[in-house]
């Protein structure tokens, strides 16, 4: 594999496991030095770290919960304290809480806002005050921002809609600068949070073109292509990465 990301600076967030573990370890392939977050299990952000140093780049695993806007933007200062600045921030945390309108607790509702949403903006509004022409923000959103096909999702499509909008209009503040900013839209995805073999995910195969769910390398490759400079010239996009849930 090519070092098409030779001496960046990466953060991702929520890069502990699942998708944000595979996109640390892609970013650490292509060359970039990575910094991730972590909630909970230090254990296992410290086990992703290390698989990334053991492709040869610095990488560090930082305790920082995205709904605490103080805790990210201290992740994002270490991070440039540590790698020596920041290049790609990839806004990958995120929470999916699915209920009924009538059991949804209004605190769930505000954590979904705030890691979802807030968090993507206090984390770039963070990181862009560091980053140089080149830079790359990343946002991971979901296709449930375009279909939404059973009951108790209104709050999580919600909170992924409206980063569809955020990601236009911070491509108008940020494109001047020479940053690029991008959605990824993924559909299932087979990780620890939505198993390929449950039953959940038999019903959502039918609502495919491709009758599988996807992986979290094949995301982590999305995310690869826009962190380079092939992807100069994609901004304010929604790109979406789903078997044709949507289609």
């Amino acid at each position: 594999m090519t070092h098409r990301l030779e001496n960046k600076r990466a953060l991702v967030t929520g890069g502990s496991r699942g998708i944000g573990a595979a996109i640390v370890k892609r970013l650490a392939r292509e060359g970039a030095h990575v910094a991730l977050t972590y909630v909970s299990k230090p254990d296992q952000a410290n086990e992703t770290a290390k698989a990334a140093q053991a492709l040869g780049v610095q990488a560090i695993a930082i305790e920082a919960d995205s709904a605490d806007p103080k805790a990210l933007v201290a992740a994002v200062e270490r991070t440039v304290r540590e790698l020596g600045g920041i290049d790609i921030l990839v806004n990958n945390a995120g929470v999916a809480v699915m209920a009924p309108i009538g059991d949804y607790l209004l605190e769930e509702f505000d954590r979904t806002l705030a890691v979802n949403l807030r968090a993507v903006f206090v984390a770039t509004q963070a990181a862009a005050k560091h980053m140089k022409t080149g830079g790359r923000v990343i946002t991971i959103g979901s296709c449930n921002a375009d279909r939404m096909p059973f009951g108790g999702g209104a709050v999580y499509a919600m909170s992924k809609a409206a980063l569809v909008g955020l990601v236009k209009g911070l491509a108008r503040d940020l494109g001047p600068r020479g940053i690029t900013i991008n959605n990824i839209q993924p559909g299932p995805i087979d990780t620890d949070m939505n198993p390929a073999d449950s039953d959940f995910a038999e019903m959502l195969r039918k609502l495919m073109a491709l009758p599988r769910y996807g992986t979290a390398d094949e995301i982590a490759a999305m995310v690869a292509y826009l962190a380079g400079s092939e992807a100069g010239f994609v901004t304010g996009a929604s790109l979406t990465i789903d078997g044709g849930f949507t289609a």
